[in-house]
């Protein structure tokens, strides 16, 4: 049998599959934006169409946005399982349609529906990845999402490029790619009973026996009576008693001062992703490359190597999450992300006032590159980390579709405008991003506490006691060790009781049938 940490982390990369699916997307429509064959089938002009290319590209965004609420509604209702099962289905239907596309509708249509398996995915991977990680390690587990993005953006992104070299003007230039996006959808279609359910679902729905043997399955190899496992449950079973009281409809979140704290702080965090400027290169990789003096080729192929640099960034978020924790990380990135962009921007105004030579364009890709690995080690997994391990399990599943959902619109705004100010005000476009690296980096410093560590169910009395201000709390970092040791000394004192209880009870009974022999 495979250690827990370890069966824990396979399962965590499974479910992450499903991001694997949103960084195939990400990555693969700037090939197929350029590809003079999907141009002339679909009747598009780069130039006169900008503002339709972009709603192309953004459509994919409005599907997840649209898709993200349903999928909390079916988690909830029928399991975390169940609801990614769902969301592989509909993203076939999507990956179809876009393949066999004639037409502008039917390409929109396409990149819509796969938008709705994909936000349903990136509501329900991180949600069900939180739920049965151990916290030592939740920040690596939840971390993988943004790792499979990654690993999605590298296949789309050399499989367009060799198809490319080698079938520039083919119709496979672009419906191979794009027909490939189905590939790691249908393990998640047919494969997802395997994984074993979330146990604090199972533990809202009444189902506490199956709730314990998935923990133990999960952290101790199948050992229920293991003090950590015990002590994992209990703090569960009196959260979700606790909660039970309350009203769990939506108005939870809206009628309570830090579960609406919390979902701001999600709100603002996925926001400020994209205003890093990772979605405008990621989308329109090709005019931004080829803007300071790269052919289309070079542009795709720089592309695809920024790919898999961002996914050296990624594994180190994974390694040194749990270590480092989520606030620093936050801070630093975006003060490098900033930085970054204010040398491109330099460096982008001289080709775009005619000026500008090879050794410039070089530096700029240099410092995207530089930016890059700072987005993928310090932000982008970390935004999939910090909203889903805020919440309560009352309201988690609904949270995690509202602070998915303001990715999902950021995303599309960034995809729809970036084209017309690409267009319009050329390199003045990367300032929006140089500024809000920084004013990222300050929000960060002021309003988000540190969770490294902490249990699920410790998340609402820690923000409740937090002052909004986090420079001024007084809270103490917390040692993992140390909480696990906390959690196993709770799982034996309960046991302990739980077994006096019941030989006091065998103890009176027995007393009780001697007297009536008596």
């Amino acid at each position: 049998m495979l250690p827990p940490k370890v069966y824990t982390f396979l399962c965590a990369c499974f479910a992450a599959m499903g991001a694997t699916l949103y960084g195939y997307d990400l990555g693969v429509i700037s090939y197929v934006l350029v590809a003079p064959d999907f141009l002339k089938t679909v009747n598009l002009d780069p130039v006169k169409d900008a503002n339709y290319i972009g709603f192309i590209v953004s459509s994919m965004l409005l599907g997840a946005f649209v898709g993200s609420i349903p999928a909390s509604l079916i988690a909830d209702a029928f399991s975390r399982r169940m609801a990614i099962t769902v969301a592989g289905g509909v993203f076939i239907i999507g990956g179809i349609l876009q393949t066999a596309a004639m037409n502008k509708e039917t390409i929109f249509a396409g990149r819509f529906f796969a938008g709705l398996g994909i936000g349903m995915l990136g509501v329900l991977a991180p949600l069900y990845q939180s739920e049965i990680a151990h916290p030592s390690v939740r920040g690596m587990l939840t971390a993988t999402f943004q790792f499979f993005l990654g690993i999605g953006a590298i296949v789309a992104g050399w499989i367009a490029y060799g198809v490319e070299q080698t079938h520039p003007n083919d119709p496979m230039a672009w419906r191979l790619p794009l027909g490939f996006q189905m590939a790691p959808a249908v393990p998640l279609l047919i494969l997802s009973f395997l994984l074993p359910e979330s146990p604090r679902w199972l533990m809202i729905k009444g189902r506490e026996e199956e709730a314990l043997h998935t923990l133990a399955r999960l952290h101790a190899r199948g050992n229920i009576d293991d003090p950590f496992v015990r002590g994992e449950f209990y703090s569960m079973q009196a959260k979700v008693g606790e909660e039970a009281q309350l009203d769990q409809s939506w108005s939870l979140i809206f009628k309570d001062r830090t579960n609406m704290r919390k979902v701001l702080y999600g709100i603002i965090l996925q926001f400020s992703v994209q205003m890093t400027g990772v979605s405008a290169i990621q989308y329109y990789a090709g005019t931004v490359y080829q803007s300071v003096g790269f052919s289309k080729s070079t542009a795709l192929l720089i592309n695809s190597l920024n790919n898999i640099n961002a996914l050296i960034g990624e594994l180190a978020c994974i390694l040194l999450v749990d270590r480092v924790g989520r606030r620093f990380p936050l801070i630093a990135g975006n003060i490098l992300a900033g930085s970054c962009f204010a040398v491109a921007t330099a460096l982008a105004k001289q080709f775009a006032v005619g000026g500008g030579n090879k050794g410039q364009g070089i530096g700029f890709v240099a410092v995207l590159f530089v930016y890059n690995f700072a987005f993928s080690a310090c932000i982008g997994p970390l935004s999939w980390v910090y909203p889903v391990e805020i919440f309560n399990t009352a309201v988690r599943g609904k949270a995690t579709a509202l602070t998915c959902m303001a990715a999902w619109i950021s995303n599309f705004m960034i995809g729809q405008v970036s084209p017309i100010a690409f267009a319009n005000i050329t390199w003045k476009y990367y300032l929006v991003f140089t500024v809000c690296g920084f004013t990222n980096a300050l929000t960060f410093y002021v309003l988000f506490p540190e969770t490294k560590g902490r249990t699920l169910e410790e998340m609402d009395a820690y923000f409740r006691r937090t002052h909004w201000f986090v420079p001024g709390a007084k809270e103490d970092p917390v040692s993992t060790h140390e909480r696990d040791m906390q959690l196993a000394q709770e799982g034996r004192m309960h046991r302990s009781t739980a077994a006096d209880t019941e030989k006091g009870l065998q103890a009176g009974d027995y007393n009780h049938k001697e007297h009536v022999q008596y």
